[in-house]
C-alpha cells in the first residue's frame, strides 16, 4: 500500500480525531461500522506484515458508493488482516453476507459427483457456462500490500506448477509484459485477457502497482480453463464453455482446482483457508467458496416482469449485464449468477443457479407462449 509503517507512527502524532475520514456521504459496508471509538481502537494495530486500519478501508473511504451494488468498501492485505481488524471485520463480513456470525463455520464441497443435474440447461437461451473462484498462497502478503519480490515469487510459484498440468488442462502461460500485439489480440477477442485495472475501486487500494509485472493468463489448449495470476487475487482460476453444460463446466473446474492446490503442496505451500471463513481471499465479499458460476442467458421476456428483480432474490441470484459488473444488458442477454459465497459449499451454489436458470427459462418460455407465471413464481430459498 502507499503507507509504510513509518508513516503510520508518524500519525500518532495527530490525535484519533484529527485523522477520522469523512464517511458523511458514503455507502457502503466499511462506512456503516466504523465509528470514532472504533477507529481510536484500532487505529494503531497492525498485521506482521506491517497492513494497518487505514491501509485497510482507503479503497472505501475514497470510493463512496457505487449506483448498482453495496460495495464493501475494504481490503484485506494479508491472511492476518481477518484476525487483527476483526472488530470492524467481523460485523462488515455479517452484513454482506447475509447475517454470517463470527462464530459459524463454512463448509467446502468440491466434489462435481454431488451436483444434480446442471448438463440439460437449454442451449436455445443458455448461451455460455462459467464458474470461477480465487486461491490466495499462504504466507505471502495479498495484492493490496505485496511486495514486487513477493508478486515475482508468487508467479514463478503459479507458472511452475501451471506447467504441470496434463490431459485436457495442458496449457500456456502468457506474462501481460511480454505479450506480442497479437497474443493480446487474440486474448481479447477469446475474452480473457484482464486488462490493468481503471476501476477507482482497485486503484485507490493498491491493487494496480508495478503494472503489468508479475501479472499474466494462463490457458489450457482447449481455451475452457484460465488461470489469472495476481490480479484481484494471487490466483483466479475459471472454467467456461459455450452453450449450457454446466456440469461439465463444475466438473473441470472442481478437476483442475484440486490439481492445482495439490502442485502448490508438492512445492511446500498450501492456500490460505480457515473453517470460519473458508477460502481466504482479498475483498471480504469473496471470502468462504469466491465462488461465481454464472451463465449469459436470453430473458428478453422475464427481464421485463415487474416481479423479476424479486424472483431473483427469491432463487438467490443476482444479474449482470453481459459485460461485467458495471455494465447493462444488450438484447435481454444477462449474466445471472449466484449471490452468495460464504456458508453455502461450492456445489449448494452452483446446484442454486442450475435449479434457478431451468426455472428462469421454463418462465421465458411460458411468458413467450403469453401464459401466466404466476402460478411458478419460487418460494424464498
Amino acid at each position: 500500500m502507499p503507507f509504510g509503517n513509518t508513516h503510520n507512527k508518524l500519525k500518532m502524532n495527530y490525535s484519533s480525531e484529527q485523522e477520522y475520514p469523512d464517511l458523511s456521504q458514503h455507502n457502503n459496508h466499511m462506512a456503516k461500522v466504523l465509528t470514532p471509538e472504533m477507529y481510536d481502537n484500532l487505529r494503531d494495530k497492525e498485521t506482521p506484515s506491517g497492513f494497518t486500519l487505514d491501509d485497510l478501508i482507503q479503497t472505501g473511504v475514497d470510493n463512496p458508493g457505487h449506483p448498482f451494488i453495496m460495495t464493501v468498501g475494504c481490503v484485506a492485505g494479508d491472511e492476518e488482516t481477518y484476525e487483527v481488524f476483526k472488530e470492524l471485520l467481523d460485523p462488515v463480513i455479517e452484513d454482506r453476507h447475509g447475517g454470517y456470525k463470527p462464530s459459524d463455520k463454512h463448509k467446502t464441497d468440491m466434489n462435481h459427483d454431488n451436483l444434480q443435474g446442471g448438463d440439460d440447461l437449454d442451449p436455445d437461451y443458455v448461451l455460455s457456462s462459467r464458474v470461477r473462484t480465487g486461491r490466495s498462497i499462504r504466507g505471502f502478503c495479498l495484492p493490496p500490500h505485496c511486495s514486487r519480490g513477493e508478486r515475482r515469487a508468487i508467479e514463478n510459484l503459479s507458472l511452475e506448477s501451471l506447467d504441470m498440468l496434463d490431459g485436457d488442462l495442458k496449457g500456456k502461460y502468457f506474462a501481460l509484459k511480454n505479450m506480442t500485439e497479437e497474443e493480446q489480440q487474440q486474448l481479447i477477442d477469446d475474452h480473457f485477457l484482464f486488462d490493468k485495472p481503471v476501476s477507482p475501486l482497485l486503484l485507490a487500494s493498491g491493487m494496480a502497482r508495478d503494472w503489468p509485472d508479475g501479472r499474466g493468463i494462463w490457458h489450457n489448449d482447449n481455451k475452457t480453463f484460465l488461470v489469472w495470476v495476481n490480479e484481484e487475487d494471487h490466483l483466479r482460476v475459471i472454467s467456461m464453455q459455450k452453450g449450457g453444460n454446466m456440469k461439465e463446466v463444475f466438473n473441470r473446474f472442481c478437476t483442475g482446482l484440486t490439481k492445482i492446490e495439490g502442485l502448490f503442496k508438492e512445492r511446500g505451500h498450501e492456500f490460505m483457508w480457515n473453517e470460519h471463513l473458508g477460502y481466504v481471499l482479498t475483498c471480504p465479499s469473496n471470502l468462504g467458496t469466491g465462488l461465481r458460476a454464472g451463465v449469459h442467458v436470453k430473458l428478453p421476456n422475464v427481464s421485463k416482469h415487474d416481479k423479476f428483480g424479486d424472483i431473483l432474490k427469491r432463487l438467490r441470484l443476482q444479474k449482470r449485464g453481459t459485460g461485467g459488473v458495471d455494465t447493462a444488458a444488450v438484447g435481454g442477454v444477462f449474466d445471472i449468477s449466484n449471490a452468495d459465497r460464504l456458508g453455502f459449499s461450492e456445489v449448494e451454489l452452483v446446484q442454486m443457479v442450475v435449479d434457478g436458470v431451468n426455472l428462469l427459462v421454463d418462465m421465458e418460455k411460458h411468458l413467450e407462449a403469453g401464459d401466466s407465471i404466476d402460478d411458478i413464481i419460487p418460494e424464498q430459498k
